[in-house]
């Protein structure tokens, strides 16, 4: 271990309590490669030890639910013996040092959480977050970002179909790079992580251990950073390679069809101490590690930067003696390397040997790094001060229209460097309220007839305001998103990104939110099924805004029908489904006129539902031809983004100022919708209890706003689609 001047505890980030806890589970001072395994299990990444007593709170069953919380992704049963597998990760930390490597590690390891658990990865979805685009260094960072989550993705074959972008001031330092990952797999092909069978054999499959992500996030993660320590950090930022990972899921697929494995693992977030300690922890056993057997690229390795490197592309399979050949059988066809580290012994200790017969490194509980990390109740109080002043109080514009372009920013550029066609599979793809695919079994090939629906979505301004209401708010837009392309939500996974847990105030904000995901989740009947915490987002010593992210899996029941998309049509009229309650509270017109305080529209539940099972029944009946939630940025972005999309002008007469315009509220959709059925669509509503507002008529080459604005669709096209290209394109030599 390195010589240093503090105690080795704290300079692996370990506290003195826990230091003495640790001594105390081991009956004697813990030498310094056990310091090691504890500090990166103990750390917040791997043991949430600053969450977890709020997380309990969240709802987590329903009798489709197979896999909840607490293994590498959740699954649900999709029917026709199909269950899917879902997952989101955060890859913030690495990301802001290294920003090609991080994004491209972060996706391939939310890839092997999904294929652990027995299924087919089939899509990808990146949720980003950045600095403002007038900040050169913000800039280098999402090119790096982006360019590393399609380098990694396309690589792999998997396609990114959706996510989003967001650039505001508060991630600026501190970047969010959350990644989504869905699979599906037979339903008897669930395997679980967990080891299991005294005698069974531990084999660590795909790449050998080096020193880069060394610590990896599980480090930092756990702690802030300024860009002034980039080059110290920079190598524990861990390295990928997308045809390596190829070939491992290709091996283990087939492992797990011939039924070789008895638990698998992907060697994360802590590397093998994870993998090791949490299958054993889980299966109530315990296990002997090799660690001189542990295939590694770099001479002079020592046994704890073996076990604590995040190296990337390498699995954890327990398997039987008597299938060993078979497995290695396999591996070679796949040119993934194989090697026995371990076997599972009984009573529940991990031990670190040098040598199956040689000298004991390391020995603890097993249960003692998963289980037994310390659980913190840290303080909590709510801010003193606002976010900053309400739009609601600032005169209204004197050039609405000129807002409105302003307001408009189009991802397309940041989704064409993303195959998102890749498996021909995707129906929907980047770019609207949500992406759907085609469900097929995942054993044949055949087509279902119906389809899965994905989408992700935060609002940190709202929850800047009010992160209880504002979370709550977040789920409620995923589940309108979801009924836009016609599906019904299964289940929820949830990103849960906030500054220095030791601040009470954004403790404060992350209970608040958990309680308002919990809230609008058990009312909207989907349960969380799995998710992640990322804290310790700060830089400078400012923590961002609090910026939880909801990822929602739909099912589309009947795909016969394409969803008709944001779009509009010569000719049809346009209506409002939904609540006429809307605030500039929180509001991104608000936050752009230094006004991002206020309080947020209230969220009625029980009328949400409705419209989501209105909008839903609508697109289904192919009844309507243009659909898109009203959100960020209110009535003026929802249908300047339909306008853009289809190149069609909107005469809107229904608005009566800038409020009504710009104000943001849940529960609201605008749908397009032939003359011809406007009487039939109106009553559908009347009958489903969900209040209507005749808005106007799509229609020529002009957006106007009756008494507003006046803009030509040319215009709101340029601002739209301009903007973020000709930001970043000049940001390529800038750091």
């Amino acid at each position: 271990m390195p010589v240093v001047s503090e105690p080795l505890h704290r300079a692996l980030g370990l506290t003195d309590e826990e230091a003495e806890r640790i001594d105390g589970i081991l009956s004697r001072p813990a030498n310094g490669l056990e310091l090691a395994m504890y500090s990166v299990m103990w750390s917040e990444h791997c043991s949430y030890k600053s969450s977890r007593i709020h997380l309990k709170r969240l709802p987590t069953e329903a009798p489709w639910v197979l896999v909840g919380p607490g293994e590498n992704a959740g699954v649900v049963d999709v029917g026709d013996g199909i269950a899917a597998a879902i997952r989101i990760e955060s890859h913030n930390h690495p990301s802001a040092i290294e920003p090609y490597q991080g994004a491209a590690t972060g996706v391939g390891g939310i890839l092997r959480d999904i294929f652990t658990m027995g299924a087919r990865p089939i899509a990808l979805m990146d949720p980003l977050r950045f600095g403002p685009l007038d900040d050169a260094r913000s800039r280098w960072i999402a090119e790096g970002v982006i360019s590393g989550v399609s380098g990694y993705g396309n690589a792999v074959g998997v396609p990114t179909v959706g996510g989003e972008v967001v650039f505001d001031q508060t991630y600026q330092g501190n970047p969010l790079v959350n990644v989504l990952c869905l699979g599906v797999l037979p339903t008897e092909r669930l395997v679980l992580g967990r080891a299991s069978g005294v005698g069974n054999l531990a084999v660590v499959l795909g790449s050998s251990t080096g020193r880069d992500g060394i610590g990896g996030v599980s480090v930092l993660a756990s702690a802030g950073f300024s860009a002034d320590d980039d080059g110290d950090k920079r190598p524990s930022v861990q390295v990928g390679d997308p045809y390596e990972e190829k070939r491992l899921i290709e091996a283990c697929l087939q492992l797990l069809d011939e039924g070789l494995v008895v638990g698998i693992q992907d060697l994360g977030g802590a590397g093998l101490t994870c993998a090791t300690s949490e299958t054993a922890s889980r299966g109530g056993v315990g296990m002997d590690v090799d660690v001189s057997a542990i295939p590694r690229r770099e001479p002079g390795m020592e046994a704890h930067e073996v076990m604590t490197s995040e190296s990337q592309e390498r699995m954890l399979a327990i398997v039987e003696p008597a299938g060993l050949d078979r497995v290695l059988t396999i591996c070679e066809r796949w040119e993934v390397r194989a090697a026995v580290i371990g076997r599972v012994t009984d009573g529940g200790a991990l031990r670190i040997l040098d040598g199956f017969d040689g000298e004991v490194l390391a020995d603890m509980p097993a249960t003692s790094l998963h289980e037994d990390a310390p659980l913190y109740d840290r303080p909590r109080s709510a801010p003193s001060q606002p976010p900053g002043p309400s739009a609601d109080d600032l005169p209204a514009p004197a050039d609405p229209g000129a807002d409105l372009l302003d307001l408009l920013t189009d991802p397309a550029w940041v989704y064409r460097q993303y195959d998102h066609q890749l498996f021909l599979n995707t129906v929907v793809g980047p770019g609207d309220d949500a992406s759907v695919l085609k469900l097929r079994h995942p054993t044949t090939g055949a087509e279902t007839g119906r389809g899965l629906a994905l989408t992700t979505d935060g609002n940190h301004r709202w929850c800047a305001v009010d992160p209880r209401r504002g979370t709550a708010h977040v789920v409620a837009e995923s589940v309108l998103n979801l009924a836009c392309v016609g599906a019904r939500p299964l289940a929820v996974v949830n990103c849960l990104n906030f500054g220095n847990p030791e601040n009470p105030e954004v403790m404060w904000q992350l209970s608040e939110a958990v309680d308002g995901m919990a809230e609008a989740c058990d009312a909207f009947g989907v349960p969380v099924i799995g998710g992640n915490v990322s804290l310790y987002n700060e830089s400078a010593g400012s923590d961002i805004d609090p910026t939880p992210v909801i990822g929602l899996l739909g099912v589309v029941d009947d795909l016969r029908r394409r969803p008709p998309g944001a779009t509009l049509v010569d000719g049809h009229r346009l209506v409002v489904l939904g609540p006429e309650a809307t605030s500039l509270g929180g509001s991104l017109w608000g936050a752009a006129h230094g006004a991002p305080g206020g309080a947020l529209a209230p969220l009625d539940a029980d009328l949400h539902l409705r419209v989501a099972d209105l909008v839903r029944d609508l697109v289904s009946g192919g009844l309507v031809d243009g659909v898109h939630d009203v959100s960020a940025g209110g009535l003026g972005v929802a249908v300047a983004e339909m306008v853009v999309r289809s190149g069609v002008g909107a005469h809107l007469a229904r608005i009566a100022d800038h409020r009504t315009l710009f104000g943001e509220g849940p529960s609201r959709v605008v749908v397009a919708v032939d003359p011809e059925r406007l009487t039939e669509v109106l009553t559908i509503a009347e009958t489903a209890e969900v209040p209507t507002v005749r808005l106007g008529l799509a229609t020529g080459a002009r957006f106007i706003v009756k008494g507003l604005l006046d803009v030509t669709v040319d215009e709101v096209v340029a601002a739209y689609t301009g903007r973020l290209p000709e930001a970043l394109g000049v940001g390529t030599t800038n750091r």
